[in-house]
């Protein structure tokens, strides 16, 4: 194999590792604040050592991991500070991504987030109450594409990872408030609503106060505040 292979295939297996080891730690296979040995991530994410190895580097720069001599990896831990900074990183990202959205954004945009938004609501009223985990599910993603599309439509791959880590961790923080569960889904779907009613007026003043209410009022049910 030529070094040009070598490298495409060492890079597809950092690639692979790291998809592996988010994916594992958004599952809760892998908890904030545990230490966890390079071995141990072999035989969760089934790679080679060497890909673990230079996968950790990366880890590091994104703050999801520190290594402790003699202890090992200690996994991003969750506390006031991390929610308090994660959450302000997603003000100072979302507020100026959304001013240029609201005036650049097609209508076709709008009208397909608006729809989605609502019909979420209406299966919900539809069924008496009764949510199913699908729906719940249905109703996450939906969240997490209306913040990604506004972010994604800045079109700057250095915006779009740093938001995407930053995401990462928003989602490890306490995870049982800041996912959406049953008696959230209409009041969240609300918030993105009134979200979006705002964009729909393309005042990007508007736009972005309604969506500062929003990131804060998702912050506050994460500190457990009301």
């Amino acid at each position: 194999m030529d070094k040009t292979n070598q490298t495409r295939d060492g890079g597809t297996l950092r690639e692979r590792a790291y998809e592996s080891f988010t994916h594992h730690l958004l599952a809760r296979d892998i908890r904030p604040g545990q230490f966890i040995s390079q071995r141990e991530l072999v035989e969760l994410t089934g790679l080679p050592l060497g890909a673990i190895r230079e996968l950790i580097p990366r880890l590091e720069a994104e703050g999801l991991i520190k290594t402790v001599p003699q202890r090992g990896m200690l996994v991003a831990h969750v506390d006031v500070s991390l929610i308090k900074d994660a959450f302000q990183f997603r003000l100072f990202l979302e507020r100026e991504a959304m001013a240029i959205f609201a005036v650049e954004a097609s209508d076709a945009t709008l009208a397909r987030l608006r729809q989605d938004h609502e019909q979420v609501i209406a299966d919900c009223l539809a069924r008496n109450g009764e949510i199913s985990p699908e729906l719940v599910a249905r109703a996450q993603n939906i969240d997490w594409n209306l913040h990604w599309t506004i972010i994604a439509s800045l079109t700057n791959d250095i915006i779009a990872d740093a938001y995407r880590v930053n995401s990462i961790k928003v989602r490890l923080i306490r995870q049982e408030q800041t996912l959406l569960s049953e008696p959230l889904v209409i009041p969240v779907m609300q918030e993105h609503l009134t979200v979006i009613a705002a964009m729909e007026t393309r005042d990007p003043t508007q736009a972005v106060e309604a969506i500062s209410a929003h990131i804060l009022s998702a912050r506050n049910r994460a500190l457990g505040v009301r």
